[in-house]
């Protein structure tokens, strides 16, 4: 639960719907504003889309000086991704996460910048040191966790590593479930944790 309101149960939120590829949504690729292409400066991030969330789904803050940032918590959205930004964007549902990655091709929106911090994790403590990244499909039908899905997540979880110091460890990249107090399953047992972690391993550092 959230610590600023109650908050409906996240897996009642983002029910099951049709699936749809990224290549289908119709969504404008905004391009990123100066400010962010000059944080993103020394880290090779994927491409990303801007596709904000409702301001009343996130805290705006000022991290990493606010609070430090210690985990990526890797989630499977349990609906498309057209469906799950319709929640993200509406002031009503109290959830978001920073990143979502679509299925079919790899498309990534971001929709709460990284110094702010987006409610995903279920845990306030780990709200405020993780980054959130979703991930468009079911945690039963493992036929969504595509080799694009894969690709474009483990780059962009090894952008965020090497931005913040984070060792990309599966101490540090973990699952929804994982977080301390979890009732959520994602990404699930299907998640194929072995090879993203060799993705996210082969991406090369950041300069320095």
């Amino acid at each position: 639960m959230e610590a600023q309101s109650p908050t409906p149960s996240r897996r009642t939120l983002l029910r099951s719907g049709a699936g749809l590829g990224a290549a289908a949504l119709g969504l404008a690729a905004t391009a990123p504003t100066a400010a962010r292409a000059a944080d993103r400066a020394a880290v090779a991030y994927p491409p990303t889309h801007w596709i904000p969330a409702s301001a009343s789904n996130y805290t705006v803050s000022s991290r990493p000086t606010a609070y430090p940032v210690d985990f990526v918590v890797v989630h499977v959205t349990q609906e498309t991704f057209p469906d799950a930004m319709k929640i993200f964007q509406d002031p009503a549902k109290k959830v978001s996460a920073h990143y979502m990655v679509a299925s079919a091709d790899g498309y990534i929106g971001q929709f709460v910048r990284e110094k702010d911090i987006a409610w995903h994790a279920g845990n306030w403590d780990y709200n405020t040191r993780g980054i959130g990244i979703e991930h468009e499909g079911w945690v039963d039908r493992p036929e969504y966790f595509t080799d694009a899905l894969y690709s474009a997540s483990a780059a962009l979880t090894a952008a965020v590593c090497d931005r913040y110091g984070i060792p990309r460890t599966r101490a540090h990249i973990i699952g929804h479930s994982e977080v301390p107090g979890a009732t959520h399953t994602d990404p699930g047992p299907l998640w194929d944790w072995d090879r993203y972690l060799r993705l996210v391993k082969a991406q090369p550092a950041a300069l320095t």
